[in-house]
């Protein structure tokens, strides 16, 4: 199936559904108070998706894959962010363990994704 638009990759679908939780994290006491920890987390959020779409519209397989790759390192730096702000107390267990284990199912969607494109015949 050809893909016509980067709206029409369930990566990208899901990083915003990520995206969509994370600002509504955000928006939650104590991480509104929290300008600098409120910031970063939004903006490794909002990368997931960016780096999909931007890659996507540069209608180059070599570039989609590049920005995959920064799409999937901007995974994981949510997940550090995470990961921090669980042990001070600015998020919880339980929503840490859901986000964690949504970041980590992308990440895998986006490297099955990277290894499709890499193995592609033109």
């Amino acid at each position: 199936m050809k893909v016509n638009s980067f709206e029409e990759l369930l990566i990208w679908q899901k990083a915003i559904e990520i995206g969509v939780k994370i600002y509504s994290l955000a928006d939650q006491i104590p991480l509104k108070n929290d300008y600098k920890s409120r910031d970063q987390l939004i903006g490794s959020a909002i990368s997931i998706s960016n780096n999909i779409a931007e890659g996507f519209e540069y209608n180059n397989r070599l570039q989609f894959i590049r920005f995959l790759g920064y799409a999937k390192g901007s995974a994981g730096e949510l997940r550090s962010q995470l990961a921090l702000l669980v042990k001070v107390g600015r998020v919880s267990e339980t929503t840490y363990l859901s986000l964690r284990e949504e970041l980590i199912v992308l990440s895998r969607q986006i490297k099955a994704l990277i290894n499709y494109l890499k193995n592609k015949k033109d």
